[in-house]
């Protein structure tokens, strides 16, 4: 940011850029610009020519204002930015909003309100101003927390606060928006409706000027227009709300307000002693002092303690501070782990700073919602709250976190992520509070610079504050049961005498008083003894002495081993005891307060009073309380969730018919039928786990997910029926659910594959595997620039390794699996942690791709290839290059150590092996003699039969009502490119990367003609409508005519200047388009050669061309995702259709009504004006389609509904349709047919 510096002199000049964390304090100037010659611009300052402008007395203005307000620096638009740098005003454009919030004060200047008129002309005029009717100061009103305004004379008018009433009937912006509430606090609607009557100069200037009030990044295109570019500003707004909202599982600020609702509100009386502690003032205050914990046992306050403290820092916090916070719960699996306090630590800094959701959005547009739920979750989780911390828009962050101890899972980790923040960023504070655990404080004493506030070494003050706590609870006891003066004496007495400063305890033994009778008060109170423990001993000894005993045993035991906390409802479906009170939930209650005072519910859910009552009865009395032991109680659990499954679920239970629709767009009905089912339809599995393998644990996020897994099974119910081997107990079982009006060809395997898992979370494709040694591991190198590894037993993503800046293409383990080496085409290889994904090396020295990289047996060296020729060998400890072998005379593909790791062997592309000594590095010897994925598939024009080329240098052709392959062409002698039926059915012309098109007799398979003369790859090939001409496309840029008959080449067509990919004969076969990697479409005379129109209009390479059959229209697809439908005489665009992908194959239907593609059939509605169609996703809003493939691939759909979800090894490289089937070929080499029979397709019940 460039500022003007006021001089000593009266002056002012412009000074260097700086950045945001070395500003000074400075105030902004806002005002309506002049014409632009008499505006002082970046040049006029810097040559000293601003004096001359009209302008240049706003400047005057707002030095000398600065001036009298103490400040020396100040920014004006006109002049602070080099308006002829477009990056730097792109970049001041997007940072202007948070620069007007971080200035100190804005000034006004209105030139159309002048200081001469009375105060009521004034307050008029300032009211009528044009200021106000401007676009991009919404913005410079709003982003300030000071803005004052001015006359063209420089009087104070008056600021923000004290015209908040004329500047809201002005501007109909809600005075609780100009008071500073935070904007995002305020529906999109209602801020996008605050510009309504705004104008600016650029029409894009009024989506441009509101991204900030979004706090988003939308860099600005002038020339796009307003609508294109509002359209982009609602896409990021609403990107970013689906992050935020899926980032969410608990909000702290809820649970802050839950547990002070449940412990009876908050006494200031009982926490203000901590503000004078001298190690919380020396932690608030001393900027060297990083963290604070604060440690007691159970019962002694330090959850509300925290909660005093937050309300405490809240009203203290300075401008750009952030406060978060979170309260773990160790019977909540929602928050008991380590992810999930991330996750609530994240959600309230992006509340209070919605700008530091970009550190999320990233991450999210790649992952969804997994980057918050896979196994990777709190890898990237901590990679982000790490920028977080060190983000430029706040000064100091506090981060608060109760109850450390109840972090059940990956406290380790959070402790070694507080330690790692405290020595990085110099901006945090932390304050944890925990019980005395040895494990804590041993951990606690590895943190730089803390304190400690241990409760029991402040006994007094506790105890203080548990005496202000006895008053408030005696007080509302005491008023409940109308005690006597004598009696209110007597139990204040035995209160105060026996909590032993345990608020814990005075909270229940008042909750035990308030059911005892008065008469008989004195008796139960000389029952109630001192301490913790001893009062959870007598409610247990209560239990057991009363005739509800087996009920209330019952009820802890289930709910001590429940993985969150369940409702009522949820809890009469896994336990027996409460089955007969199922449909009465005061009678629940009713059972539930027959236990004591260990359980309570609140907003309908059941808890245990504390964690320390739960853990009383699974220790002290775990005998008792589980007699044959707790596997009994979660064998139980899982039984009766099955039964109550089992007699509840059914097909499609909330009416949903499409097996496609989105889990957010589900809408629960009322009453809903899953409402007791809940808890039992996502733990069922965890309970099941604990009884057979012995295990009382966390379900952690494998279960967490498995309401997905439900809709998950919804989504893929046919597929199962569909794909599933014909021996297999699937099929054998449900073979009277498989859809009767599908046809899978050829038929299923008889028995499932060797295949045992499929491992999907690349981006991109996958270059390279490997196991560990023990095999429990798997490492996958991507070209989506990552290393993943994997559980083999689960297929769970362990963790994510980024780093490289290039493809990925090799990975490998160190013998004992310690470590990981990837290599990529950035020149690099890394040597990783493979526990922890630290890396831990970078090798540098390749001047080319890294194809390859292995370990030697005992690790202590590392072998690189290279597409540079050679092949390195490293030491793995230094990272030091010990070797560099030369001797291939092209790229070097792989290496391998030998068994002994004396010698090293690698590949060449120019398929040859060298031998090696691996210590000397000399060359010994070379070995010589070496030698598949479908590229396309089409019909014959009869649906008879379906031809397939390959990257195995082959055609074939297969019988389409059979699995029958009836020819297998042979002759290309490299990848076969693209294959196309002759009009008539009877040849094929196929084209390849050997710069060939060959024409094939299709009942014969004989090759009939070699077409020789294209000097680069053929990418397609086509026949006219009377087979008697061939056109072929290619990498040359040229268009080939050939003589079907003497393969005589009759013209060559010349004006591309990029690749040709695609080209079609008219329909009376006297013109021909092709299609370009220049963007472009040109419509050629196939007679005489000659170009008659050029078609422009897509912006990416054009895939695909075809004229309808009466020749008047031409349809283009590209790789911008769009299709254009073109007039083919005028050469003018008639339709664009966004379809989400690139399309390859396309035919119009007869009427014209409709174009065939591989994904389906795409309806047109062609007038004689251009018009646009958005076709959402995979056009699942439009009618009429038949069967075709969605546009990512994964779907069969019918009428636009997905019928069909793919597994993997099913899925396209390429397909055609035809009205009733689809031919799909698979990079695995698999050609297979799906066909719908009849002609009405599934019924909405049999897709359910």
């Amino acid at each position: 940011m460039r500022l003007l510096q006021c001089d000593e002199d009266g002056g002012f000049c412009l000074i260097e850029d700086l950045t945001e964390d070395d500003l000074p304090p400075y105030a902004m100037l806002s005002h309506r610009w002049l014409a632009a010659s008499d505006e002082p611009t970046f040049d006029d300052l810097s040559h000293n020519r601003s004096q001359e402008k009209l302008g240049y007395q706003k400047l005057r203005f707002c030095a000398e204002q600065a001036r009298r307000d103490g400040l020396r620096y100040f920014w004006v638009d006109t002049c602070c930015i080099n308006k002829l740098n477009k990056a730097e005003l792109s970049r001041s454009i997007t940072s202007m909003f948070r620069w007007y919030h971080n200035a100190a004060t804005c000034y006004v200047y209105l030139s159309d309100v002048t200081s001469q008129s009375s105060d009521g002309a004034k307050r008029s005029d300032l009211q009528s101003s044009a200021w106000f009717t401007r676009g991009w100061t919404l913005q410079e009103l709003l982003a300030p927390h000071s803005v004052v305004f001015y006359s063209e004379d420089g009087e104070r008018l008056g600021d923000k606060r004290s015209l908040e009433h004329q500047i809201h009937e002005v501007t109909a912006i809600p005075q609780a928006a100009l008071q500073g509430r935070p904007l995002h606090r305020f529906s999109v609607d209602e801020r996008l409706g605050w510009m309504t009557a705004r104008e600016t100069t650029l029409e894009e200037d009024k989506a441009y000027s509101l991204a900030g009030m979004f706090d988003t990044y939308l860099a600005p295109v002038y020339g796009e227009g307003f609508a294109l570019a509002h359209k982009r500003l609602l896409k990021l707004v609403h990107k970013r709300d689906d992050c935020v909202r899926d980032l969410r599982l608990s909000n702290p600020s809820d649970d802050k307000k839950r547990i002070e609702h449940t412990k009876g509100g908050l006494l200031a009386d009982a926490y203000n002693w901590i503000f004078d502690h001298a190690q919380y003032v020396q932690w608030r205050d001393n900027g060297q002092r990083r963290m604070l914990w604060i440690r007691g046992d159970p019962g002694k306050g330090k959850t509300m303690l925290l909660c005093g403290i937050i309300n405490e820092l809240k009203n203290q916090l300075a401008e750009r501070d952030v406060l978060s916070y979170f309260f773990c719960q160790a019977s909540d699996a929602r928050i008991n782990n380590a992810t999930a306090v991330l996750r609530g630590l994240v959600l309230l800094l992006i509340d209070q700073q919605p700008s530091l959701a970009s550190h999320v959005q990233e991450e999210y547009d790649r992952a969804g919602k997994n980057l918050f739920e896979d196994g990777n979750a709190w890898f990237a989780l901590s990679d982000i709250f790490m920028r977080m911390l060190q983000d430029a828009s706040f000064r100091r962050v506090y981060l608060i976190i109760d109850a450390l101890d109840e972090c059940v899972d990956g406290m380790d980790r959070l402790l070694d992520l507080i330690r790692q923040t405290t020595r990085v960023s110099t901006k945090v504070k932390w304050l944890v509070s925990s019980r005395n655990w040895p494990s804590i404080k041993e951990q606690m004493a590895s943190v730089d610079d803390h304190d400690e506030v241990s409760l029991e070494l402040n006994a007094d003050a506790v105890s203080r504050a548990v005496g202000v706590f006895i008053k408030h609870r005696f007080l509302q006891l005491s008023t409940q049961k109308s005690y006597s003066k004598d009696l209110q004496s007597i139990v204040l007495r035995h209160l105060y005498t026996n909590a032993k400063d345990t608020f814990l305890w005075v909270a229940l033994s008042c909750q035990y008083l308030s059911k005892v009778p008065v008469w008989d008060t004195v008796t139960k109170l000389k029952r109630l003894p001192p301490g913790l423990d001893e009062l959870y001993a007598q409610m247990w000894r209560h239990i057991c002495a009363s005739d509800n005993d087996d009920l209330c045993k019952s009820l802890l035991s289930t709910v001590a081993v429940l993985y969150r906390p369940a409702t009522l409802a949820e809890l009469t479906c896994v336990t027996e005891a409460l089955s007969e009170v199922s449909n009465d939930p005061a009678a629940v209650t009713s059972m539930i307060e027959h236990c004591g005072s260990f359980l309570t519910v609140r907003e309908d859910h059941v808890y245990f009073v504390h964690e320390s009552a739960r853990e009383f009865l699974s220790q002290a009395v775990s005998s008792e309380l589980y007699p044959f032991g707790k596997g009994r109680v979660h064998r139980e659990i899982f039984s009766r969730s099955l039964q109550h499954l089992s007699m509840t679920l059914k097909r499609d239970i909330y009416s949903l018919s499409a097996p496609d629709i989105n889990i957010e767009d589900v809408k629960r009905p009322e009453p809903d039928p899953l409402a007791k089912s809940r808890y039992s339809t996502v733990y069922w599995i965890a309970h099941l786990c604990a009884w057979y393998l012995g295990l009382s644990k966390d379900p952690g996020s494998d279960s967490h997910h498995h309401l997905h897994s439900i809709h998950d099974f919804l989504r893929i119910y046919i597929s199962a029926l569909l794909f599933s081997p014909q021996r297999s107990i699937i099929r054998r079982w449900f073979w009277h659910e498989i859809p009767t009006w599908l046809s899978v060809k050829p038929a299923v395997d008889e028995d499932w594959s060797a295949c045992l898992q499929t491992l999907e979370g690349h981006s991109s494709r996958v270059s390279s595997v490997v196991f560990s040694g023990d095999s429990s591991r798997l490492a996958s190198a991507s070209h989506d620039l990552t290393v993943k590894t994997w559980d083999t037993s689960s297929g769970q993503c362990l963790q994510t390794l980024k780093g490289h800046s290039s493809s990925v293409e090799s990975v490998v383990f160190s013998g004992n699996s310690s470590r990981l080496a990837s290599a990529s085409s950035d020149n690099t290889v890394k040597i990783w942690d493979a526990s922890s994904g630290q890396c831990l090396r970078t090798l540098e020295g390749h001047s080319s791709v890294v194809s390859s990289v292995v370990f030697s047996a005992d690790s202590s060296r590392l072998a690189s290839a290279s597409y540079d020729r050679t092949v390195k060998i490293w030491d793995a400890s230094s990272g030091q290059c010990l070797r560099t072998l030369k001797g291939h005379s092209s790229w070097v593909t792989s290496v391998v150590f030998f068994a002994n790791s004396a010698r090293l062997a690698s590949a060449s592309s120019n398929n040859t092996v060298k031998i090696w000594d691996a210590s000397s590095g000399q060359f010994l010897r070379t070995l010589k003699g070496h030698s598949s994925w479908v590229t396309s598939v089409v019909f014959s024009s009869d649906s008879s039969r379906l031809a397939s080329a390959s990257s195995d240098d082959t055609v074939k052709i297969w019988d389409a009502s059979s699995d029958q392959c009836l020819r297998t062409l042979e002759g290309h002698n490299m990848m076969v490119t693209s294959v196309v039926f002759s009009g008539d059915s009877s040849r094929l012309a196929s084209a390849s990367l050997d710069k060939t098109v060959k024409i094939w007799d299709a009942s014969s398979g004989q090759c009939l003609q070699t077409l020789e003369g294209h000097i680069n790859v053929v990418s397609s090939v086509v026949s006219s409508a009377d087979s008697s001409r061939l056109a072929s496309a290619s990498y040359d840029r040229t268009v080939k005519i050939w003589d079907a008959s003497s393969g005589q080449c009759l013209r060559t067509l010349v004006g591309h200047s990029g690749w040709v990919r695609s080209v079609g004969f008219s329909g009376n076969s006297s013109r021909l388009a092709s299609a370009s990697l220049d963007n472009t479409v040109k419509i050629w005379d196939a007679s005489s050669g000659q170009c008659l129109q050029t078609l422009e209009g897509h912006n990416m390479m054009v895939t695909s061309v075809v004229f309808s059959s009466d020749s008047s229209r031409l349809a283009s697809a590209s790789l911008d995702k769009t299709v254009k439908i073109w007039d083919a005489s005028s050469g003018q665009c008639l339709q664009t259709i966004e379809v989400g992908r690139a399309l390859y194959r396309m035919s119009f239907n007869v009427t014209r009504s409709s174009l065939d593609t591989e994904m389906g059939s795409l309806p047109l509605n062609v007038s004689s004006s251009p018009r646009s169609l958005s076709l959402i996703e995979d056009i699942r809003h439009v009618e009429g389609l038949d069967i075709g493939m969605s546009a990512d691939g994964l779907w069969i759909k019918h009428n636009s509904s997905k019928i069909v979800w793919l597994p993997s090894e099913r899925r396209p490289s390429c397909s055609d349709t035809t009205a009733q089937t689809v031919g799909i070929g698979v990079g695995n080499g698999r050609v297979w047919m799906c066909s719908l029979i009849g002609q009405d397709g599934p019924k909405p019940q049999s897709v359910r």
